[in-house]
């Protein structure tokens, strides 16, 4: 005999989970972990990032960091801040880390996109340059792939 969860418990995993990724979405500039997550929904850490994955297709850590690059993508554009505040102010306790996901997610250093993406965007309507400038999830940006 397996233990198959039942639909109900799948569902209500689903709405803990749910909870989970509008808790990243919200507290993104906090230091956020898996066990804090995991313990804010009463579930192991291994049980979310398990589930997590196989739900979201990406990992909480994943997914926390995208939602960084997002916001760091945004601050960017606006030119206001350097790279080391911004990533400061998305809440990355290191620059290197930073650095690195973002070129992975992005496909260019945070440096270049600031120089970049300041005048690529303008005159489009926030919402459109949003949806357009939104860094690749689940894969490496073009061109960045190592052989």
């Amino acid at each position: 005999m397996t233990s198959r969860p039942t639909s109900e418990q799948r569902l209500r995993d689903l709405a803990l989970l749910r909870r989970v990724r509008d808790r990243i979405d919200r507290e993104y500039t906090e230091p956020l972990n898996v066990e804090a997550l995991a313990h804010g929904v009463h579930m192991s850490a291994g049980h979310l990032s398990r589930e997590f994955k196989a739900a979201y297709g990406e990992s909480v850590y994943s997914y926390l960091m995208t939602r960084r690059i997002e916001r760091a993508m945004s601050l960017l554009r606006m030119g206001e801040m350097s790279v080391t505040e911004v990533c400061f102010a998305v809440g990355s306790s290191s620059l290197g880390t930073f650095s690195t996901r973002f070129t992975e997610l992005v496909g260019m250093p945070p440096s270049v996109y600031k120089e970049k993406a300041a005048d690529a965007t303008e005159g489009i309507p926030a919402c459109v340059s949003k949806q357009i400038s939104r860094p690749i999830r689940n894969r490496e940006a073009p061109g960045t792939a190592k052989k």
